[in-house]
């Protein structure tokens, strides 16, 4: 399967376990790998084709931005089914860190998930 990849999208949210994580917008940096077939992009040099990976990258920044959660994984939930929404998507893997939370670590969620809306074509 082939794959749209989005790495080192940077994403400010108010998203954390405490309070104070979302008072303020601080910054995450998402990876993404969507598995999808490109036969048809490959061979009709269409957009329609494939994944607009800059409107992708517009959603994930907006759900980072509008949504305030206390847990990373309910973050790259939302992200995946955005993901899903487009039914050509086999699977995605998307990992979510906070680089500026911990002194010296950076910690990170990902998911690795198979889209149950998925229509092979």
């Amino acid at each position: 399967m082939d794959r749209v990849t989005l790495r080192g999208v940077r994403a400010y949210g108010s998203h954390g376990w405490e309070a104070a994580e979302r008072d303020r917008p601080q910054p995450f940096a998402i990876d993404l790998e969507a598995e999808v077939d490109l036969r048809a992009a490959q061979l009709s040099d269409d957009l329609a084709e494939t994944l607009d990976y800059a409107e992708l990258h517009r959603r994930v920044v907006a759900i980072v931005a509008n949504t305030s959660y206390a847990l990373l994984e309910r973050l790259a939930s939302d992200i995946l089914e955005a993901v899903f929404e487009d039914h050509r998507v086999a699977r995605a893997i998307v990992t979510i860190a906070k680089p500026a939370i911990l002194d010296g670590a950076t910690p990170s969620v990902t998911f690795d998930r198979a889209n149950p809306r998925y229509e092979a074509g």
